[in-house]
């Protein structure tokens, strides 16, 4: 018989896909969510109400599991939480490589009879060495392979970043916001209650995956502590983890234990797991966002001295307020670097000491690069910092139409060229619409762009964080 990891690695790579219980009450969810799965899918279903719903789509029914003239790699569950015994003894004696089990009403109920079928489910799962995914989760996304659990996901490109997380919505949301920063999902997994396979499973394969070179997780409790510090400190020597943890106060305890019967533990001995275990933490969605990004497209971050560039003067001192606050430096530069911008910088109302003010220096592109490329340069400097000021730019376009394009442009070449870690701020304020066309260009040339001063900051810091003590191990 297979080892667990090998039929898991079945179900997150399937060539085939069955699908249990699927309604029209749901409006076909699951077998529409699979529509461009890119091996073979197969509908269970018993009630002939849905047949013609099922037909509908294309997709061969079978009243039996068994009926499947093929294995099945991964199956879906979606039947009431009482058939469930039945089901997954069914997966187990179909040779079924894992089984996600959509299913509610277990111990995330808190009834005593929800608690009592968990067990039940689990006992069959662990009795039989079965990967059961849940139950009250949204189970296995490979946008690669089209594997998803939501038709607002993307689907045929994989990426180099793996999810895990505990909450369903927040592993949608995670696979809908990251590509919108240039972070592709290699796979993901949503695991509910965890009652057989927990994160530390997940961490476990993804740590030994090859497509996936970053894991972010999201994590409301464990079920043994020991087990996770040894996995995550074992995988985070090769691979950075950032963790996300749900719950960290007395009320988001309480919420956790309702939404996947989870207990949350201390925040305090969390933090300490988690740097003790050299991983990176976060605590919301948005800075896992931000920090998964800045490590995926930023060069190492070597120190805590940063090179600071504004388009305005009032902006240089608040940039300045946002990374010192952070604990990063922005010292003098270099007596060569100042000899280097006296040769070209307007400074009649700018100022290039460290924060620069290069607002009138615009519209001349060249000495924004030459700026940029002396705080690169500079033996003083770790990461260079640049704001893009959205309407200041605009303001200026009428000069230069193609202001915008040109300025990406040397910016994503200067991020080449740059032997330092290099991240830009991408200021909105009232030109919002304007914004989001720059940031899909910085996007597409993976230039790692942040949406405030402190936004950036944060993630800098974390990230510098995990680099500096990665070099001291």
């Amino acid at each position: 018989m297979e080892d667990a990891l090998k039929r898991l690695d079945r179900a997150f790579n399937p060539r085939s896909v069955a699908v249990i219980g699927d309604k029209m009450a749901l409006g076909y969810m699951w077998l529409k969510a699979m529509s461009h799965f890119r091996g073979n899918l197969y509908s269970v279903q018993i009630d002939e109400r849905e047949f013609p719903g099922i037909a509908s789509l294309g997709i061969k029914n079978y009243l039996k599991l068994s009926d499947i003239p093929e294995e099945i790699d991964y199956a879906v569950i979606a039947v009431p939480n009482t058939v469930t015994p039945r089901i997954i003894r069914d997966c187990i004696d179909k040779n079924v490589g894992a089984a996600s089990l959509f299913t509610s009403g277990f111990a995330e109920s808190g009834t005593d009879e929800g608690r009592r079928l968990q067990e039940t489910i689990a006992q069959i799962a662990r009795d039989a060495n079965f990967n059961l995914i849940g139950p009250n989760c949204m189970g296995i996304y490979n946008p690669r392979l089209g594997v998803r659990h939501s038709m607002d996901q993307s689907h045929g490109r994989g990426g180099n970043v793996a999810f895990i997380s505990q909450s369903g919505t927040h592993a949608t949301f995670f696979s809908l916001v990251g590509p919108l920063n240039g972070i592709y999902i290699s796979k993901s997994v949503s695991y509910g209650n965890a009652a057989v396979l927990d994160s530390t499973d997940y961490l476990e394969y993804f740590g030994n995956d090859a497509e996936t070179e970053i894991i972010g997780i999201y994590i409301e409790g464990v079920n043994d502590g020991r087990k996770l510090f040894s996995t995550l400190k074992e995988v985070a020597k090769h691979k950075p983890v950032v963790i996300w943890k749900g719950g960290t106060g007395e009320e988001g305890q309480r919420a956790t234990a309702s939404h996947t019967s989870s207990m949350a533990g201390s925040p305090a001995i969390w933090d300490a797991l988690i740097k003790q275990c050299g991983a990176i933490k976060v605590d919301n969605l948005y800075e896992l966002i931000d920090t998964t990004k800045l490590l995926l497209h930023a060069r190492p971050v070597a120190g805590d001295r940063v090179g600071l560039a504004a388009m305005t003067g009032g902006q240089s001192v608040v940039i300045t307020d946002a990374f010192t606050r952070e604990g990063f430096k922005a010292p003098l530069l270099s007596e060569a670097s100042y000899n280097k911008f006296a040769a070209f910088f307007q400074t009649l109302g700018a100022s290039y000491r460290n924060p620069l003010d290069i607002s009138l220096n615009f519209p001349y592109l060249d000495r924004i690069i030459k700026s940029i490329e002396i705080l690169g340069e500079d033996e003083n400097i770790d990461t260079v910092v640049l704001e893009i000021s959205v309407p200041f730019l605009k303001d200026l376009s009428w000069i230069n139409t193609n202001l915008f394009d040109t300025m990406i442009e040397a910016v994503a070449d200067f991020r080449k060229r740059c032997a330092k870690s290099f991240i830009t701020i991408l200021v909105s304020g009232h030109a919002e619409q304007e914004a989001l066309e720059v940031k899909k260009k910085l996007v597409a040339k993976d230039i790692p762009c942040f949406a405030s001063f402190e936004s950036g900051a944060r993630a800098l810091r974390k990230v510098a964080d995990y680099y500096q003590r990665k070099s001291s191990l």
